[in-house]
This record gives C-alpha cells, structure tokens and sequence, in this order.
C-alpha cells in the first residue's frame, strides 16, 4: 500500500469520510486505487474467485476419491488450522523478503495447489495406510492453496476503520465486502456451470484447471506490476509475547463477543464441509428455465450462487439500518442464522424450492457480517485495529481448529445427530453473546481516535 492508504487520515478529505458508503462504492473507487493497491484488490479478487469455485466442492470431491466421513472432518479441522497458523509465518517471511516477492511466491503457492487438487483422482488406486494417495495429495494441495490467504485481514480492518467515521463503520464494512464476495457470487456459479456440462468429476478438474490458470494469471500480473516501494505491509509481529500481550489488553466489549462467536463458528465448522454432501446424497436437483436440468451438484452449485445474492443484496440496507437500532442486535441475528441452519437443512424435505429458500435464509448470515467486523475493530484504539483484529482472528481460529473433525466423526455415525448438536452447540453462543455482550458506542470509537 501507498503511505496514502496508511494513513491515519484515510484516503480522502473529512468530508468524504461523512459520506455514507453504498454497494457500488467498491466498484467505482476500485478503479481510481493507486496503481500497486488496484492490482493487490483484484488479485484478491481473483484467488477469492477460484477458492469459492472449487472449496465448497471439496468435500463431496474427497467423497469420490473414497475419503471417509472422518477424512472428511480432518479435511475441515486441516484448513481450519492453515488459517490460524499461516499468517504469523507469512508475515515472517514477508519480513525477509518483502511483500512482493512473498505476494509472488504465495500466490504460486497457491496456484500449484489447485494443479495439485487436479492431478489427484489418478492415484485413487493407490492405498495409502487406511486411505489412498488421492484424498493424501488433497491434504498437500490444501496446504499450497491457502498460502496466498496469509494476507490482508488486519490490514484491511485497520485501513477502513481509519476511512470510515465510528458511526458508519458497518456502512464501511459492507461496501468492501460487497466487492471482494461478488467473487463469492460467481465462483459457485462457474463451478455449477461445469458440473451441469459434465460428469462431477470431469467438470470439477476442469474447474480446478481454471482457477490454476487465473490464479497464475494474477500472480504474474502483480508481481509485474504492484509497487511495493513505502509499503510496511507484514512488519508487526514481534513474537508469540505480543500475542499473548495483545490478548490480555483486548478491549473489554471484545471479550463476550469473542466466546460467543467462538462458539458459533465451532458448530457451524462441525457440519460446514458436508453441506454439498447433504445436498447431493439428497438427489436434489432441479429444472431451471433457459439452463434445463441440473444435477445435485451443479444445483448446490446455484443454491451457493443464491446464498450469496441474498448476502450481497442485504449487507448495505442492513449495516445503515445498524444505526438506528445498534450493532449488537444485527450480530445476534446473524449469529442465529449460523446456528439454526445446520438442523433445517438436516431435517429439510428434499425439494429444490425448500431447499433454495433455506439457502437464501442462510445469506443472511453475511448481512450481520459488517456489523461484526465493525463490533471487532470499533472498540480498538485508531492504531490499534490490525492488531486487535489479528488476535480476535487469532483466538477464534484456533478455538473452531478441531470442529470439523468432531462432526465428522459424528457424521460417520448419525448425520442427523451431528447437525443437531451442531445447531445445541450455535444458540449456545447465541445465548451468551445476548446475555453478555455489549453495544459499541460511537462516541466512544471517535474518542478513542
């Protein structure tokens, strides 16, 4: 990033900062970024968009290569691991190499691991202890795919929480997001679109092929051209005694919020991975007009694509409607959605309409998603925000790591048991964050800047 970007006044003058931030807001200023920052935006774009093409149909990819349900679980808790663990390394080697070089090689890193996705039902013969080298090399290219995914969290929060006045920093928060999951609204769809054309297996590999290729594609595009000159991008993290010190002086209001969705997040991470499985084993497919009839899976494939119109449709009037009633309230509604999914659609009759609707109920998980951010970074002092953020992320992360391999060893034994303690497990955190959280005070943040 530019000095410009990092600045504690933000990118443009006050009074840009009192205008109320609205959907289109990250389209149009994605344009007029500084060049090195609009290269970074749309690799992020990019890698966004192979990773929600092909991870939401891992699972039921793993479940082809024979993965048990358990291997399955491991699968979840593995990539739950990655995304605790990975950021601290990569700012080290940021640190040594500097950002370009890191962006570079991660997003190679990345890329490699989709070829590896690729290249692993070939070897489904091959038995490995109690599974095959296939499912083994889905694990190496998980641990390659999430490289490039070290990056940017902190940074992002601190740099709109320093853009955005205190009151509508969930205005703020829902203009970025709706830039970055149109990507989360197109890859499923592309995936749906491959998999309607061709047998599962078939159709997912060429979907893999395609998000090696752009993955490349924007990995060359910004090494070439992101200037990281001024940029202090990963220079933080002084060791695990800052961690632990930024822990402890997290900021009072943080700490209900943070076992409540602690506790959400464990449940929803139980059940996560064996959604599309769900889905499929259910035989729900569907006849679209123009598209004709689609299989279960390329239908999951269109239930995602409808989960994320809902988000992205919602996620502005909601955040300016936290104005009014607070942020606490809007959290609480999302966090509710995340718990009480996993039961109804376990307990779902399988009909696609049922099922779209439940799909289209579960966007509205990411309406409360601004709101949350903006409840994480408020309370933070103005240079502060990274650093709260990443020991919030931090925590949380490493809480959900065994989730998954829980609820598939549930799974293997009782689907409907392991979704419904999935759902115990969410209004538990629900209950909490109720009872115990607290409101963030505006007037508090602008003070605290």
């Amino acid at each position: 990033m530019t000095d410009g970007d990092a600045s504690g006044t933000g990118p443009g003058p006050a009074a840009d900062r009192d205008a109320e931030p609205d959907p289109f807001d990250a389209f149009r200023q994605v344009v007029a970024l500084p060049g090195d920052v609009f290269v970074l935006s749309l690799a992020m774009f990019a890698f966004s968009l192979g990773f929600q093409a092909t991870g939401r149909y891992l699972p039921q990819y793993l479940e082809v290569l024979g993965a048990s349900s358990v291997a399955i679980g491991l699968y979840g808790s593995v990539g739950n691991l990655i995304s605790a663990v990975f950021p601290y390394p990569g700012g080290a080697l940021s640190d040594r190499l500097g950002s370009r070089t890191s962006l570079t090689l991660f997003g190679l890193a990345s890329t490699v691991g989709f070829l590896v996705w690729w290249g692993a039902d070939p070897f489904r013969g091959v038995v490995v202890g109690p599974t095959n080298l296939a499912v083994v090399l889905v694990f190496v290219g998980l641990f390659c795919s999430q490289a490039w995914k070290s990056f940017g969290l902190g940074a992002t929060f601190a740099v709109v929480k320093q853009s955005v006045p205190p009151d509508r920093l969930a205005s703020g928060f829902a203009a970025t997001e709706t830039f970055r999951r149109t990507a989360f609204l197109l890859g499923p769809l592309l995936a749906a679109a491959a998999v309607s054309v061709y047998a599962f297996t078939e159709g997912f590999r060429l979907v893999l092929l395609g998000a090696a290729a752009v993955g490349l594609v924007a990995t060359v595009a910004q090494y070439l051209l992101y200037d990281a000159t001024n940029d202090s991008f990963g220079k933080s993290f002084a060791g695990v005694d800052t961690v632990v010190s930024d822990l402890r002086s997290l900021p009072a209001p943080l700490r209900p919020l943070l076992v409540g969705d602690a506790l959400v997040r464990f449940a929803n991470g139980m059940v996560y991975v064996f959604f599309v499985i769900v889905v499929v084993d259910a035989g729900v497919g569907a006849t679209l007009p123009v598209v004709g009839t689609l299989s279960p899976a390329a239908y999951f494939g269109v239930l995602l694509g409808v989960e994320m119109a809902v988000a992205l449709l919602t996620m502005v009037p909601v955040a300016r409607l936290t104005r009014r009633v607070g942020l606490k309230p809007v959290v609480a509604l999302g966090f509710a959605v995340y718990a009480v999914f996993p039961a109804l659609l376990i307990l779902a009759p399988a009909d696609p309409a049922v099922f779209a609707a439940l799909f289209a109920f579960s966007g509205l998980r990411f309406a409360g998603l601004p709101a949350h951010k903006a409840l994480i970074v408020g309370p933070a002092a103005a240079d502060a925000g990274g650093r709260v953020t990443g020991t919030y992320y931090l925590v949380r992360n490493l809480v959900t790591i065994p989730s998954a391999l829980a609820g598939g060893w549930l799974y293997g034994r009782d689907p409907t048991v392991a979704f419904g303690l999935a759902t115990a497990v969410g209004l538990v955190g629900v209950a909490f964050f109720l009872a115990r959280g607290r409101e963030f005070d505006p007037a508090a943040g602008a003070g605290a800047e």
